[in-house]
C-alpha cells in the first residue's frame, strides 16, 4: 500500500481507533508474534499511529485550553490571542 494512502487512512481515523491499532501493534511486537520484516512494518505504522494520536491529542488540548468558566458557571470560548488576559 502507498505511503500516502496509509497517511490518508490514518489521517481518517478517531483517536479512541488510532489508539486502539497502535497497542495492538505494541502487544504484536513485544509477544515476538511478528518475523523481523513485518516487525519493521508495524514499527513504522505504529510511528504513524502515534504521530497521528499526538495531533489529535494537541487539537484536543486547543480546543479544552479556549474554553472559559465565568463566575456564573457559564462556559464560553475566549477568543484566540486572550489567554493571558486575566480580564477575560
Amino acid at each position: 500500500m502507498a505511503q500516502k494512502e496509509v497517511a490518508s487512512k490514518i489521517s481518517k481515523m478517531s483517536f479512541e481507533e488510532a489508539l486502539g491499532e497502535l497497542e495492538e501493534i505494541v502487544r504484536r511486537i513485544e509477544s515476538g508474534e511478528v518475523d523481523l520484516d513485518s516487525a519493521i512494518q508495524a514499527y513504522e505504522r505504529g510511528a504513524a499511529l502515534k504521530k497521528h494520536c499526538d495531533t489529535k491529542l494537541r487539537e484536543a488540548e486547543e480546543k479544552v485550553s479556549k474554553i472559559k468558566l465565568d463566575a456564573n458557571g457559564t462556559v464560553s470560548e475566549r477568543p484566540i490571542g486572550t489567554e493571558n488576559d486575566p480580564s477575560l
